[in-house]
């Protein structure tokens, strides 16, 4: 009782003293901790999670803005900050949830040439051709004012694109992002992207800023019109870089449309793939735009054939022109097969080109960054809800040959997609550190959380630590980084969480592509964490997880919201090159169109419609044994 008295005086003690100093306007003192208490102090790491889409076209784009859409940056921005907005053909739309951040990229080529044809600016009116499309657009005839503009194009004569329109158009844009931006509730990162389609096989890039528009402001946006070898886009990045001291990134998609040209072997100019190419590709591209609404692309089933999940939403029948696919293009357009390649040539070079992060976006022309099934837009504004039969049966998209009718139809359209990033914060440098160094994942539109490590030293008991990150950033690395040093087999920690709003999780696969002991690439998946009590059958197959979706509405009766696992590499051999990377399937649910039928009204559709899919995610791979 005495030693308890004498430890609360002395605390009594302490008060008076500090009350006294602070009565003479003296500091208190305060006494030297023997230890910090906070375990929070040193945290150096990545601990949240923000989602958005970082390739959005508004009217300032020509093939939105020229085709009905209404919607400039403005909207767009609102829209993903949770608004409502009105679309360009009259509903009205909102996101469940807002999105964390955004970047609007418009097409480079005649920047704002929609929305100065609609408004009659002076700009377009001082123009002859400008003149004739506005015109065309008083008249009614947009598809006519469209064929002029793709003639014009097509012919080597760029409309409206005089930097004495470009600079004030692109300082609009930068504009409304600078309005918008709020660092750490919403980031509008400034963009825009560079639309390279030489023999109409796509070779996109999305240009992303790490800057505001101060710096962004003292360029023009780099476009097909002035190179269409994207490595003259790189020469333009790194003059930006140097001349402002800013920072800024490219991001390719759809290989899928490029017919063999995305992941070639040879380079735009027909020359062997350099270690200077290499170096350059990896340091100006980390990420690949893996999954978007014009299709997915992480495998194809004729390039990974014992993937029982490898055929999902295939765009796989030409370009955007006239000339069909063959298989041969098929390993030079899909990210996996990608990344295998990408390991042969480091053997090769000692550097690898195809090293890259992967994520998704919607590519969505109608200014809504909506990639949820039940609150699907479109593609472009003509696919709208309430377009009728055009958002299901028209080839509104794309059409690739003339001769045999091979088409690509608007209701095989993907709902997608998103990218996950983890960071320490929602600001432009944060968000944008953190794609640089590819810590990021993508979605085909669902909000799940996904997150895989790497290391020679975890063990079993680290899966079940309740600050898993801790744990695992402290003995490994992260998804996007390389696993160095030497070890007996590389040890993987990965863990999903599904989308708060949506479907529980069916399974966590890792896929794995390596260099074998005779030079080849192989490929294999392994399911490491799954719902419910299966046990894998012959040859290691997982049962289904079975299949709860009636018409439009499904239950998460099967599943489960949370996964995670400790792996081992069974297949692991000394000094092999490999990489991994997680994908993580929910349970099946309904589509965009499967919605349709119940929100506006029955469709006869084809027989190969999709009325029920699963949707993933896939994070940024892992690499072991690089150099």
């Amino acid at each position: 009782m005495k030693k308890a008295h004498w430890l609360i005086g002395g605390a009594i003690a302490v008060l008076l003293t500090t009350t006294v100093a602070a009565q003479h306007g003296l500091p208190p003192k305060a006494p030297k901790p023997a230890r910090e208490y906070s375990p929070n102090l040193n945290a150096d790491y990545p601990d949240r999670v923000y989602f958005g889409d970082t390739h959005l076209h508004t009217s300032y784009s020509v093939d939105a803005g020229m085709l009905s859409n209404r919607l400039g940056p403005d909207a767009a921005y609102r829209f993903a900050r949770g608004e409502t907005v009105t679309a360009s053909l009259g509903h009205q739309a909102r996101l469940r949830r807002p999105l964390d951040f955004l970047v609007v990229a418009d097409h480079a080529e005649s920047m704002g040439l929609g929305p100065m044809v609609a408004t009659r600016d002076p700009m377009a009116l001082g123009d002859p051709m400008g003149k004739r499309l506005i015109a065309l657009v008083a008249a009614g005839d947009f598809a006519g004012a469209y064929k002029l503009y793709s003639s014009e194009r097509g012919a080597g004569r760029p409309v409206l694109h005089q930097a004495a329109i470009r600079q004030p158009i692109w300082e609009r844009i930068t504009a409304a992002a600078e309005r918008h931006n709020d660092p750490g509730k919403f980031t509008a990162l400034i963009g825009y992207e560079y639309t390279s389609a030489p023999g109409r096989n796509n070779l996109h890039r999305v240009v992303v800023f790490r800057d505001g528009a101060e710096r962004a402001n003292k360029t023009l946006p780099f476009s097909a019109n002035e190179g269409d070898n994207p490595e003259t886009l790189w020469d333009y990045l790194e003059a930006y870089e140097h001349s402002t001291g800013g920072r800024a990134l490219a991001i390719p998609h759809n290989g899928n449309l490029s017919n063999g040209k995305m992941f070639d072997d040879v380079t735009f100019a027909g020359a062997p793939l350099s270690a200077d190419y290499a170096r350059r590709r990896q340091r100006w591209e980390p990420l690949y735009e893996v999954t978007q609404i014009k299709g997915d692309a992480e495998t194809h089933p004729l390039l990974s054939t014992r993937d029982e999940f490898a055929d999902y939403y295939r765009w796989d029948r030409g370009n955007f022109g006239s000339a069909l696919k063959t298989p041969d293009m098929l390993p030079r357009e899909y990210a996996r097969a990608a990344l295998q390649r990408g390991l042969a040539y480091e053997a090769k070079l000692g550097v690898n080109p195809f090293k890259f992060g992967m994520i998704g976006s919607s590519d969505s022309h109608t200014s809504l960054a909506g990639t949820a099934e039940d609150n699907f837009f479109g593609k472009v504004s003509p696919m709208e809800p309430g377009s009728g039969d055009v958002r299901y049966d028209e080839a509104i998209i794309v059409a690739f040959n003339k001769v045999d009718g091979t088409r690509q139809f608007g209701y095989e359209s993907l709902a997608s997609g998103l990218v996950g990033v983890w960071a320490r914060g929602n600001t432009r440098e944060e968000i944008f550190d953190a794609m640089m160094r590819r810590e990021v994942f993508a979605t085909t539109g669902t909000r799940l959380r996904l997150r895989m490590f790497a290391s020679w030293n975890f063990t079993p008991a680290d899966k079940d630590a309740p600050d898993l990150a801790r744990v695992a950033y402290a003995k490994g690395v992260p998804m996007g980084s390389d696993l160095t040093g030497g070890g007996a087999t590389p040890g993987f920690l990965v863990e999903a969480m599904r989308d708060p709003d949506g479907a529980n999780l069916d399974r966590i696969q890792i896929v794995k592509g390596w260099i074998d002991a005779s030079g080849k690439t192989q490929e294999r998946v392994f399911d490491v964490a799954w719902s419910g009590n299966r046990k894998p059958g012959k040859g290691g197959k997982l049962p289904s997880v079975g299949n709860t979706v009636k018409g439009a509405v499904y239950t998460n009766s099967i599943g489960s919201p949370v996964l995670s696992a400790y792996w081992r590499d069974p297949t692991h051999r000394a000094g092999e090159r490999a990489f991994y990377y997680a994908r993580v399937l929910e349970i099946p649910t309904p589509t965009w169109l499967a919605y349709d039928m119940v929100q506006i009204g029955p469709r006869a559709l084809p027989k190969n419609a999709r009325l029920v899919h699963q949707e993933r995610g896939y994070g940024s791979p892992i690499w072991v044994g690089s150099r």
